[in-house]
């Protein structure tokens, strides 16, 4: 293939491209349009025909609300094409530490948006491709970037946050578990136990402490307490919580000691937690491995070769 023919392909793609853009567009201007169509018989059925006066779009706002009153409608688009899957994300943005009713609306409409933004940003690259050969790769490698940055990005931030919040209610399940078996030692209900350990919790775990917190309003607006700590369970995502669930659970169906109990499950967390560390531990030397053979080895090969070879070159130089 010559480089005329592969020009002429690239100019045929970036068409193409500029094309289905354009589609694009004209199909998201469609869909909005019938989303506000949808709105105003809603509020036409609402009020009997006779809406109240809404003021302008935008009146009075600021840029930052005008974006994200955009994101907002992206969302409110992906949210109409599959409601299903509303439930699912707002599970996985509260354990990311996203708890606003609005979030899923919210996160996507910011896959959207960055989908538009990496849109345009390819279209832009396509003179860089078609132009000089020095610039066909680093246009390539940008759109390739910002490609996967807007397909990829969002779910590894999720994830990321996911992650390290998990981690720290892994670290402050068995303090939890310790201080709710003193509370209950010492004579309180397990409501008024998490209560307690709530405040207690608040400075070193705060975002476990949250999830406490959404737990003691549930208890308290009159939630079963097994229904209650499943949806903590779920909402932390980490399996010692759901153990603790099973065990609330059962220790109430058989009407055995909470106390007994919760004393039994915080050993076995203990244990857990110790073994993890010691797991942590062994595997360190094999994970060492590697950055010693790249980095270490050679410097220290180097500092003990480098002196006799010049050593050398400096005696075979006299002869």
């Amino acid at each position: 293939m010559t480089l005329a023919h592969l020009e002429t392909l690239i100019a045929a793609f970036g068409a193409l491209l500029v094309v289905a853009a354009i589609a694009g567009a004209a199909w998201f201007g469609a869909g909005e349009l019938r989303l506000r169509a949808i709105r105003r018989g809603r509020m036409l059925a609402v009020t009997g025909g006779t809406g109240p006066a809404v003021p302008l779009r935008g009146a009075g706002r600021s840029v930052g609300d005008q974006l994200l009153s955009g994101v907002r409608r992206l969302g409110q688009q992906s949210a109409v094409r599959d409601p299903a899957k509303l439930s699912v994300l707002r599970t996985r943005l509260m354990q990311a530490g996203f708890y606003n009713r609005e979030a899923p609306v919210i996160y996507l409409g910011a896959r959207a948006a960055a989908l538009v933004v990496a849109t345009v940003g390819v279209l832009l690259t396509l003179p860089m491709i078609a132009g000089a050969k020095s610039g066909n790769l680093i246009g390539v490698l940008v759109a390739a970037l910002l490609a996967g940055a807007a397909i990829l990005g969002p779910d590894q931030v999720l994830k990321a946050r996911k992650t390290n919040r998990e981690r720290e209610y892994s670290d402050g399940f068995p303090d939890l578990l310790d201080l709710l078996v003193a509370s209950v030692e010492a004579g309180l209900s397990l409501d008024a136990a998490v209560t307690r350990v709530t405040d207690e919790l608040a400075r070193r775990y705060p975002n476990l402490v949250a999830h406490l917190r959404f737990l003691v309003l549930e208890l308290r607006a009159g939630k079963a307490r097994k229904d209650a700590w499943t949806a903590f369970a779920e909402r932390l995502g980490i399996d010692d919580a759901r153990q603790m669930a099973t065990m609330l659970r059962q220790a109430e169906e058989m009407g055995t000691s909470l106390g007994d109990t919760l004393t039994v499950f915080s050993q076995d967390m203990r244990s857990k937690r110790m073994l993890r560390a010691e797991e942590k531990a062994l595997a360190l030397s094999a994970k060492l491995t590697v950055p010693l053979i790249l980095f270490i080895f050679p410097c220290l090969l180097g500092s003990l070769l480098l002196p006799a070879i010049a050593r050398l070159m400096h005696v075979f130089g006299k002869h």
